[in-house]
This record gives structure tokens, sequence and C-alpha cells, in this order.
């Protein structure tokens, strides 16, 4: 996973390790493992979030890890055009390449490291799909997208895109150099991440050697949640067994904590995790395929809109696509 790398800790921010007499850390609350399924024109995701309530993940509302699969050529695959509206989709690639095009004019190639951040606000078009070159050639997947609520205020706001380079990211390091932590959005022991938010979250991911401890400050106001990417670990102040494709919901306190197992498998030297939290928006949540809004009448109103064209309309350069009435709209990234 070349997406934290480093070539000499040393130069790295140091994160202070929490003093254990002054803080609290966060319990784990529960342990969930994450069913496999597919997403678009049929690419591999576990779906992170599945089985936890709306009210742990809040402001969360979905989490697919994509791959991590090694295609052959042809194989790779994107999703067609389709709508949005009500929230905002971060996709976070780790290995592998994958390109966006929305009905907004914003759109790129992101490769490892790399983040796309759209907010849809009121309402957009957009397609993600691997590039000419991938898919004749085959090669690695691997990538993280998580659904980010807006508050009823921010529903409407006018759709925005922001394209993170990996070298933009803050890249810390522990006090000992175990672990590497890349800051996408939010703040990490005083060193923010370049993503832009309407709603305060905290989104890094990091990677802890074997035998290694990752302590982080984390906001009493926010919730916290820990995915295991790879490799097994422990977390929370009791220490519970972790291991690939499940997701840590932690109670409350100002510290979470994981440590990698001394021993890991040879395809997953070391502990991966994406650790996020945010400050709970606390509103009715209606979730609908593509759309996430406070009412059933806005969704209703949300399909309208789509079927109207009102959301959009797919560019006359655009990327190779089905016509976006062609997908269904209970599901889709």
């Amino acid at each position: 996973m070349p997406a934290v790398t480093v070539d000499d800790v040393l130069v790295l921010p140091r994160i202070a390790t929490p003093d254990p007499m002054a803080v609290r850390e966060r319990p784990v609350r529960s342990v969930t493992t994450a069913p496999a399924g597919f997403e678009g024109e049929g690419f591999p995701v576990r779906r992170a979030f599945a089985g936890v309530p709306q009210s742990e993940l809040d402001p969360f509302v979905h989490m697919d890890q994509m791959g991590e699969v090694d295609y052959a050529p042809g194989e790779p695959k994107g999703t067609p055009w389709h709508p949005h509206r009500g929230f905002e989709t971060v996709t976070y690639m780790i290995d592998g390449t994958f390109d966006h095009q929305d009905s907004n004019g914003g759109g790129g190639r992101i490769t490892n490291g790399d983040t796309q951040w759209m907010t849809a606000g009121a309402g957009i078009l957009h397609i993600e799909a691997p590039p000419e070159q991938l898919v004749v050639s085959g090669g690695l997947f691997h990538g993280v997208q998580l659904w980010v609520n807006l508050p009823a205020a921010d529903k409407w706001t006018p759709p925005r895109y922001q394209d993170i380079r990996g070298s933009e990211a803050a890249l810390l390091t522990t006090e000992d150099g175990g672990a590497l932590v890349r800051v996408v959005a939010g703040e990490v022991g005083g060193h923010r991440g370049p993503g832009s938010t309407h709603t305060p979250i905290t989104l890094a991911h990091a990677t802890v050697s074997p035998g290694a401890r990752l302590a982080l400050p984390w906001p009493e106001a926010y919730n916290a949640l820990v995915y295991v990417l790879s490799g097994r670990g422990r977390a929370g102040a009791e220490r519970r067994p972790v291991h690939a494709g499940q997701l840590v919901v932690f109670g409350p306190g100002d510290a979470v904590g994981l440590a990698a197992e001394p021993a890991q498998e040879s395809a997953s030297p070391t502990l991966e995790v994406l650790v996020l939290g945010g400050r709970p928006i606390r509103e009715p949540v209606v979730h609908y395929g593509p759309f996430v809004m406070n009412t059933r009448a806005e969704i209703m109103q949300a399909m309208e809109d789509y079927q109207a064209g009102r959301l959009g309309r797919v560019p006359a350069e655009a990327m190779p696509h089905r016509h976006p009435g062609d997908e269904d709209l209970g599901a889709g990234n």
C-alpha cells in the first residue's frame, strides 16, 4: 500500500503521545465485519458501515472499500453517470488510478494517495472510471469512498470539487517512529489536512509497524471510527482484537488507541487503518440510493429533479458512459 510512505521518518512532525494520566482513552463500543458486494459496473467492494446504526456513524452515511483487487487486462470497471444530492463524496485512492468527471466542470485523475472531494450539495451528475490504459493493461486497484452528510442548512449549497494531491496531505509520525499518519482532512495533534469540509470531521490513513502502538488525541465532541484496511491489531483501552475488513466504533473519550500485532502476514506486513470521526449533525437522515436528505418528501423531489434534468447534464465532452437514466438509483457511488 504505497499511499503512506516516507524515506526518513526522522524528518516528519511528531504526534505527541497523549498523557495516560490526563486523557481518557476511548473504549471499543462495537466491532463489525464488512460484507462483500459489487458496485457500479461490477467492481468489488466491502460495505464498511453495514450493520452499524446511523446514530453511531453521524455525520457519515456510507463507506465502501473498493478492492483490493489485481485486475487482468480488460477487467477494470467503474460507474456510469449518476446523480447525487445532499452530501459529499470523498474518494481516496490507495493503489491504482481512477478518473472522475462531473456536470459542474470538476474532475481529474487520482492515483496513489490522492483524494477527490466532491460536494454534491443541491445536485450534480458524475462518473468514475479507470483510464483506458488501465483497462487495457489491468493492474492493482484499491481505494475508499466515504459519504459525508451535510446539515440541512448546507444541503442546497452549490456543488464544489476539490482535487487533493497525496503530497498535499499532512504526513506525521509518532514519537517512536512506529506509525505514519496521513491527514487528509481535519486535524491530528495540531496538524491540519488540506481537505475543506462543511461538516467538521477528521480523516486520516495510518500505517502502524508490527508491535508498534498509535495513540491519537481526539476531540471529545467527535465520534471515532477505525476501519482496518489490512493487517491485524488491537483497538481501544481493552485491546480488542481486530483484522482486515472490520470497523471499530469507539465510545466516549479524548484519545483513540491502536496497536499492531507483532507478527503480521507476509501479504500484509503492517496494520493499515482509516481513522475518521466528526461532530454529529443530529438531524433526521433519509437515504435512498444516491440521495441523502432530511425527509422522504425531499427524496421524492430529488428524484423528480433528476428525471427533469435539474441536477445537471452530461457534458458534451463526456467520458465514455452509459446514459444516466440506465443505472439503478437504489445503488451508486
